[in-house]
Protein backbone atom coordinates (compact mmCIF):
# COMPACT_ATOMS: atom_id res chain seq x y z
CA UNK A 1 0.00 0.00 0.00
CA UNK A 2 1.15 3.51 -0.75
CA UNK A 3 2.41 5.74 2.04
CA UNK A 4 0.36 8.90 2.45
CA UNK A 5 0.41 11.71 4.97
CA UNK A 6 -2.60 13.69 6.16
CA UNK A 7 -2.27 17.33 7.09
CA UNK A 8 -5.02 19.29 8.74
CA UNK A 9 -6.25 21.96 6.33
CA UNK A 10 -4.39 25.27 6.61
CA UNK A 11 -4.58 28.60 4.81
CA UNK A 12 -1.35 27.90 2.93
CA UNK A 13 -2.86 24.76 1.35
CA UNK A 14 -5.16 26.95 -0.79
CA UNK A 15 -3.02 27.19 -3.98
CA UNK A 16 -2.26 23.46 -4.14
CA UNK A 17 -5.83 22.54 -3.24
CA UNK A 18 -7.30 24.79 -5.92
CA UNK A 19 -4.88 23.37 -8.51
CA UNK A 20 -5.84 19.82 -7.43
CA UNK A 21 -9.58 20.54 -7.74
CA UNK A 22 -9.15 22.17 -11.16
CA UNK A 23 -6.94 19.36 -12.47
CA UNK A 24 -9.42 16.69 -11.35
CA UNK A 25 -12.73 18.48 -11.98
CA UNK A 26 -13.81 16.39 -14.97
CA UNK A 27 -12.55 13.18 -13.34
CA UNK A 28 -14.57 13.80 -10.15
CA UNK A 29 -17.67 14.79 -12.12
CA UNK A 30 -17.80 11.28 -13.60
CA UNK A 31 -18.76 9.83 -10.21
CA UNK A 32 -20.00 12.70 -8.02
CA UNK A 33 -21.85 15.95 -8.76
CA UNK A 34 -19.67 18.76 -10.07
CA UNK A 35 -18.96 21.58 -7.62
CA UNK A 36 -19.97 24.18 -10.20
CA UNK A 37 -18.10 27.17 -11.56
CA UNK A 38 -18.76 29.27 -8.45
CA UNK A 39 -16.64 26.90 -6.35
CA UNK A 40 -13.62 27.85 -8.44
CA UNK A 41 -14.34 31.57 -8.81
CA UNK A 42 -15.09 31.92 -5.09
CA UNK A 43 -12.45 29.46 -3.90
CA UNK A 44 -10.63 31.89 -1.57
CA UNK A 45 -13.76 32.68 0.44
CA UNK A 46 -14.87 29.03 0.45
CA UNK A 47 -11.45 27.96 1.71
CA UNK A 48 -11.68 30.53 4.50
CA UNK A 49 -15.16 29.29 5.42
CA UNK A 50 -13.76 25.75 5.70
CA UNK A 51 -11.01 26.99 8.00
CA UNK A 52 -13.60 28.82 10.11
CA UNK A 53 -15.73 25.65 10.36
CA UNK A 54 -12.67 23.70 11.39
CA UNK A 55 -11.75 26.30 14.03
CA UNK A 56 -15.30 26.04 15.40
CA UNK A 57 -14.92 22.25 15.68
CA UNK A 58 -17.84 21.39 13.43
CA UNK A 59 -15.61 19.92 10.69
CA UNK A 60 -12.12 18.48 10.34
CA UNK A 61 -10.59 18.95 6.88
CA UNK A 62 -7.39 17.25 5.68
CA UNK A 63 -5.27 17.19 2.57
CA UNK A 64 -3.65 13.93 1.49
CA UNK A 65 0.00 14.15 0.46
CA UNK A 66 2.15 11.53 -1.24
CA UNK A 67 5.74 10.65 -0.37
CA UNK A 68 7.00 13.68 -2.33
CA UNK A 69 4.63 16.05 -0.53
CA UNK A 70 2.32 16.47 -3.55
CA UNK A 71 -1.37 16.98 -2.80
CA UNK A 72 -3.15 13.93 -4.21
CA UNK A 73 -6.42 13.91 -2.30
CA UNK A 74 -8.50 15.15 0.56
CA UNK A 75 -10.36 13.46 3.38
CA UNK A 76 -12.84 15.27 5.58
CA UNK A 77 -15.01 14.76 8.62
CA UNK A 78 -17.99 17.09 8.41
CA UNK A 79 -21.06 17.89 10.47
CA UNK A 80 -19.54 16.81 13.77
CA UNK A 81 -22.39 16.30 16.20
CA UNK A 82 -22.80 14.21 19.35
CA UNK A 83 -19.61 12.22 18.80
CA UNK A 84 -20.21 11.40 15.15
CA UNK A 85 -19.27 12.91 11.79
CA UNK A 86 -19.73 12.25 8.10
CA UNK A 87 -16.70 11.03 6.20
CA UNK A 88 -15.96 12.31 2.72
CA UNK A 89 -12.90 11.79 0.54
CA UNK A 90 -11.60 12.22 -2.97
CA UNK A 91 -8.40 11.11 -4.63
CA UNK A 92 -7.02 12.63 -7.80
CA UNK A 93 -7.02 10.66 -11.05
CA UNK A 94 -3.22 10.24 -11.16
CA UNK A 95 -3.26 8.59 -7.70
CA UNK A 96 -6.41 6.49 -8.14
CA UNK A 97 -6.22 2.72 -7.80
CA UNK A 98 -3.07 2.77 -5.66
CA UNK A 99 -4.60 2.40 -2.19
CA UNK A 100 -4.51 6.14 -1.43
CA UNK A 101 -8.15 6.39 -0.32
CA UNK A 102 -7.90 3.27 1.85
CA UNK A 103 -4.73 4.56 3.53
CA UNK A 104 -6.17 8.06 4.03
CA UNK A 105 -9.45 6.72 5.44
CA UNK A 106 -7.53 4.50 7.88
CA UNK A 107 -5.53 7.50 9.09
CA UNK A 108 -8.55 9.76 9.46
CA UNK A 109 -10.42 7.05 11.38
CA UNK A 110 -7.55 6.94 13.89
CA UNK A 111 -7.56 10.74 14.12
CA UNK A 112 -11.33 10.76 14.56
CA UNK A 113 -11.10 8.48 17.60
CA UNK A 114 -7.78 9.53 19.11
CA UNK A 115 -7.61 13.28 18.41
CA UNK A 116 -11.18 14.42 17.75
CA UNK A 117 -12.93 12.20 20.30
CA UNK A 118 -15.47 10.81 17.86
CA UNK A 119 -17.20 7.49 18.43
CA UNK A 120 -18.78 6.91 15.01
CA UNK A 121 -18.48 7.87 11.37
CA UNK A 122 -21.05 7.68 8.61
CA UNK A 123 -20.46 7.78 4.86
CA UNK A 124 -22.45 7.27 1.69
CA UNK A 125 -21.61 6.02 -1.78
CA UNK A 126 -23.68 5.57 -4.90
CA UNK A 127 -24.11 1.99 -6.07
CA UNK A 128 -22.14 2.68 -9.25
CA UNK A 129 -19.16 4.11 -7.35
CA UNK A 130 -17.48 0.73 -6.87
CA UNK A 131 -14.13 2.16 -5.78
CA UNK A 132 -15.65 4.19 -2.96
CA UNK A 133 -17.81 1.28 -1.83
CA UNK A 134 -14.73 -0.96 -1.74
CA UNK A 135 -12.79 1.58 0.34
CA UNK A 136 -15.60 1.80 2.89
CA UNK A 137 -15.94 -1.97 3.19
CA UNK A 138 -12.16 -2.50 3.49
CA UNK A 139 -12.16 0.17 6.21
CA UNK A 140 -14.72 -1.69 8.32
CA UNK A 141 -17.82 0.35 7.48
CA UNK A 142 -21.11 -1.55 7.50
CA UNK A 143 -24.04 -0.83 5.19
CA UNK A 144 -26.95 0.46 7.28
CA UNK A 145 -29.54 1.69 4.77
CA UNK A 146 -30.35 2.20 1.13
CA UNK A 147 -30.68 5.88 0.26
CA UNK A 148 -30.78 8.21 -2.72
CA UNK A 149 -27.74 10.44 -3.18
CA UNK A 150 -28.01 13.27 -5.68
CA UNK A 151 -30.84 11.44 -7.43
CA UNK A 152 -28.95 8.13 -7.65
CA UNK A 153 -29.35 4.90 -5.66
CA UNK A 154 -26.80 4.72 -2.86
CA UNK A 155 -25.98 3.13 0.47
CA UNK A 156 -25.26 4.78 3.80
CA UNK A 157 -22.49 3.17 5.85
CA UNK A 158 -21.53 3.41 9.50
CA UNK A 159 -18.38 2.67 11.47
CA UNK A 160 -18.18 2.54 15.25
CA UNK A 161 -14.78 3.82 16.33
CA UNK A 162 -12.71 2.28 19.08
CA UNK A 163 -11.89 4.66 21.89
CA UNK A 164 -8.17 5.22 22.57
CA UNK A 165 -6.70 3.12 25.37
Amino acid sequence: MITVRLERLRADHAPALLAFERENRAYFARSIPDRGDSYFTEFASIHQLRLDEQEAGVCHFHVVLDEAGELIGRVNLVDVLEGAAELGYRVGERAAGRGVATAAVAQVCRLAADSYGLSALVAAATLDNHASTAVLRRSGFTAVEDIELNGRPAVRYRLRLTAPR
